[in-house]
């Protein structure tokens, strides 16, 4: 292999941290907890970003941009907001520096000391609320539907690459709403848009649900969110959407006139994915050879190694794989020749099946004489001799059929590892292999915890999804009645 990897099954963390880095995606910056994107990782990253883009717009919205700085004071307006972001806010407090009067270097000013501190963004709610105040007056000014494009910061303990970082790449929506009604229809239409995006883009089967009190997003009266299965078992949270009532209008003092004439508080919904979504498609299909990037995410749909022993050779495959690029890419496809002169193929084989690119095509001699190619697809490391003739269609289609694999595959695989457990004995034997269970909860935040402290395992949701039918029962740690089940799991 061009870049040997860690087995997944002997040591899955070093296994990801192995692929992350290897594939070229990202890496650990001289600031800790922070990293730097690489641009074939950043490349993913645009896909996700201008597919959600698209997405986002189609459903009404606009983007914006929002100042990153955010006045401490703010933060306090929302009693709930502040305790759930207090621990992780990294703070300004001056806005100078000075030559260091005791030898080289600098030190901060201590005369340039900032009036009232400024916090990073942690998340916008705070300064956007404050600056919808200016913008709303009248129902006429209602709904504001907007997104903005950010990084934000979030001064984390332990970190990993893409999955918790200090700074972070993400979408924020902050929609503002004249009736209860419309803010809850947001906020259901759009954890169901990161539904869709996970399933047909990341090719990931989420399970759409609802967060407990104790998950909910700091000053959310309610959290809707997308789960997913890793391969080891354990769950990630994927994207969230929240109902946030008036809590943000009536701190900051946000009110319209409704159609009747009278003051009201405007109705908010707050939503985001981040750069985590790398992290999850990395976990969710990756293997012992690298990355398995879904075609619809890949930067490079499709390498081509020529394969050769005299120049004259080299010169009549190249122009063999010029001609089917220039077809392939009319049919909006990404290809790249790999003409490299100081590798050989089979290291150019392990490299790309290493980025994950979903079809490899490899010509040589004997093929360029017989008028074929032989292709491989990086889902299932299988190979076949294709004819020229027509090949852009027939990897066309075979990369909706490898789209579709991954998906399935990952599909399957939570199936078989999703679980409905019945006693809290067995429940503490499976959860030691990880996977979803699905338990009886009597809906108390001290049964919850009582089992986090024991086991480890959190309620990932209350599943809304129709694969997931509710009948009552009786609680697997309490014994107390249970209008349904929930999803326990270990995660991320």
């Amino acid at each position: 292999m061009a870049k040997e990897i860690v087995n997944r099954e002997e040591n899955y963390s070093l296994w990801y941290n192995n692929l992350v880095t290897k594939a070229d995606l990202a890496e650990n910056s001289a600031v800790r907890g922070c990293m730097v994107i690489k641009p074939y990782g950043y490349a993913i990253w645009e896909k996700m970003q201008a597919q959600l883009d698209k997405m986002f717009k189609d459903t009404g919205h606009v983007n914006a941009y929002f100042p990153l700085f955010i006045p401490k004071s703010f933060l306090s307006k929302e009693a709930e907001h502040v305790e759930g972001f207090a621990k992780e806010c990294a703070v300004v407090t001056h806005h100078r520096l000075m030559t260091n009067p005791d030898g080289p270097g600098v030190v901060v000013d201590p005369d340039a000391k900032l009036e009232e501190e400024l916090i990073v963004r942690p998340t916008s709610e705070t300064i956007i609320w404050n600056t919808y105040k200016n913008w709303i007056k009248s129902y006429r000014d209602l709904p504001i539907l907007v997104n903005q494009w950010a990084n934000v910061v979030r001064w984390e303990m332990r970190t990993r690459l893409f999955l918790r970082t200090a700074e972070f790449l993400w979408q924020e929506g902050h929609t503002a709403h004249a009736t209860m009604e419309e803010a809850i229809e947001e906020t259901e239409k759009m954890v169901n848009v990161y539904a869709k995006f996970a399933r047909e883009f990341l090719a990931i089967p989420v399970v759409v649900g609802k967060k407990t009190e104790s998950e909910r997003f700091a000053g959310a009266l309610d959290t809707l969110c997308i789960e997913a299965m890793m391969q080891d078992g354990k769950a990630l949270q994927a994207g969230t959407s929240h109902f946030l009532g008036q809590n943000f209008a009536k701190a900051f003092d946000v009110q319209f006139a409704n159609k009747e004439g009278k003051l009201d508080y405007v109705w908010a919904t707050s939503w985001g994915v981040s750069t985590r979504l790398m992290g999850a498609l990395i976990m969710a299909h990756s293997d012992n050879n690298g990355l398995v990037l879904p075609p619809k995410l890949a930067p490079i749909h499709v390498v081509m190694v020529p394969i050769y022993k005299t120049e004259q050779e080299q010169q009549s495959i190249i122009d063999r794989m010029d001609n089917i690029k220039k077809m392939l890419e009319a049919r909006g496809l990404t290809v790249k020749i790999d003409d490299r002169d100081n590798v050989r193929s089979g290291f150019k084989f392990a490299e790309w099946e290493l980025k994950g690119v979903p079809v490899r095509v490899a010509i040589g001699p004997r093929d360029l004489a017989n008028n074929c190619v032989e292709i491989a697809r990086r889902d299932t490391l299988s190979k076949e001799s294709v004819s020229v003739d027509g090949v852009d269609a027939y990897i066309q289609s075979l990369l909706d059929d490898i789209q579709q694999n991954i998906y399935n595959k990952a599909l399957e695989f939570r199936i078989n590892n999703t679980h409905k457990v019945d006693s809290y004995d067995e429940f503490k034997e499976k959860i030691e292999r990880g996977g979803f269970l699905l338990c009886h909860w009597d809906g108390s935040s001290e049964t919850e915890q009582k089992i986090k402290e024991e086991t480890k395992a959190t309620i990932r949701c209350i599943p809304t999804d129709s694969d997931f039918e509710q009948e009552p029962g009786v609680c697997v740690y309490s014994g107390k009645p249970s209008k349904g089940r929930v999803i326990f799991a270990r995660s991320y």
